[in-house]
């Protein structure tokens, strides 16, 4: 009986054998043909081979990074760069091959001849793009690749003349929901709006929901008096307000002496800003405000702040006027919104405009102690004396704006 058992598993053990000898036979087969296929559409070197699927990823990469910048930029960029390097499918399917089967496609593809000159200069270009990255992240990080020109309302009459006999405009950035600061605003210090030689208008971006955009319109109606530009309004886009109220300026208000950036939680002492105003009615090419210097760009990814080594390379960031208001002399304005659109762009409005692009434009920020830019003290005096206030609510501008013209308090 052992006997028979033993025959019995020598004869399955030669068939399973067997078997598996004629399987191998049969992957060969098809591998060795379908590398004779791969071989017969593509003409270059193991090496370049190697190079190509590198070059793929990366552009694969390019490709989803650029898909966040402005739709119609990404698609001319990633399809310019797909038709450079012709990245095709066979290409993707070599890569699944065994390590075996790619030395075997190698070979077949080095003894294959190249056929035309126009083959030879096809691999050549190829293989020299294989060999610098593409230039993408370096071109299209730019201001000018996700801003979009002009407004949507624009209120040019706001700015008669292009401001020619204009000392002041003040631009507020606000945002689509919040009505009641610009109300108390106009009710308070925007009130000096009226004169004949400022003006205080609002900067707005875009918003999806219709019961707010249904509001704008009631408001527009009423008072005429809010800017809208190209964007989404939200924190990110910060730095598109900055440079739509730069294009606005530029556009419909370059003959006014000083342009005044603010925020709609800000108290602005007017009389004083116009005093400031009239003392340097003669300086020129320079911000005013209160200056932050030395200040260094946060590299923790989980901070609202944070600035990657792309955006900006240097330890340091340039001496810039902090953003919750700023004062600029008219002959900047065109020069930054110019130059703003060619520089990568950074979230931090204030860093990116007063600090990043006034340096590169030689543009000089200048300390103005008056430009308190924080919370203070709400006394009549404090109020008195400085030009801006942070962080005032919208039911504090009354108090503030009582305070501002109480005649009673002697301050020394």
């Amino acid at each position: 009986m052992f006997y028979h058992l033993h025959l019995r598993s020598r004869f399955l053990q030669t068939l399973i054998l067997a078997l598996i000898g004629f399987t191998f036979y049969v992957y060969y087969r098809t591998t060795v043909n379908d590398v004779q296929q791969y071989s017969l559409l593509r003409n270059t070197s193991h090496s370049a081979y190697q190079e190509g699927s590198h070059m793929y990823a990366n552009v694969s990469m390019d490709m989803r990074l650029t898909s966040t910048l402005k739709n119609s930029s990404s698609d001319s960029v990633s399809l310019s760069l797909y038709e450079t390097h012709n990245v095709s499918n066979p290409l993707i399917s070599i890569t699944t091959l065994s390590t075996s089967s790619s030395a075997q496609f190698s070979s077949s593809l080095m003894s294959t001849s190249v056929s035309s000159k126009q083959n030879e200069k096809f691999q050549t270009t190829k293989v020299a793009n294989m060999t610098r990255p593409a230039p993408i992240a370096v071109r299209d990080d730019k201001a000018r690749a996700i801003y979009e020109f002009g407004h949507t309302v624009s209120v040019p009459e706001r700015c008669p003349n292009e401001g020619e006999n204009m000392d002041l405009v003040v631009i507020v950035m606000s945002a689509p929901t919040h009505l009641e600061a610009r109300t108390a605003i106009r009710q308070t210090w925007g009130h000096f709006g009226q004169r004949s030689d400022m003006s205080v208008l609002f900067m707005l971006g875009t918003t999806l929901d219709p019961t707010v955009k249904a509001i704008l319109r009631k408001e527009q109606h009423m008072y005429n008096d809010v800017i809208r530009g190209r964007f989404l309004d939200s924190y990110s886009n910060l730095t598109l307000k900055t440079i739509s109220t730069l294009e606005w300026v530029d556009t419909y208000c370059s003959k006014v002496k000083y342009v005044l950036k603010t925020d709609d939680d800000m108290f602005i002492n007017v009389p004083r800003l116009l005093a400031f105003i009239y003392k340097h009615a003669k300086s020129r090419n320079v911000i005013f405000g209160r200056l932050a210097r030395k200040w260094k760009p946060i590299r923790n990814r989980k901070s609202k702040y944070y600035v990657s080594q792309t955006q900006f390379q240097q330890s340091v960031f340039p001496d810039f006027t902090t953003g919750p208001a700023y004062l600029l002399s008219s002959d900047t304005i065109h020069r930054l919104y110019d130059a703003a659109l060619n520089q990568t762009y950074l979230k931090l409005e204030d860093v990116f405009t007063t600090g990043i692009v006034a340096h590169k434009l030689g543009i000089k920020r200048s300390h103005a102690n008056e430009f308190l830019n924080k919370r203070i003290q709400y006394t009549a005096c404090n109020i008195q004396r400085g030009i801006s206030i942070h962080m005032v609510k919208y039911s504090e501008q009354f108090d503030l704006w009582k305070k501002l013209l109480d005649g009673k308090s002697k301050c020394k």
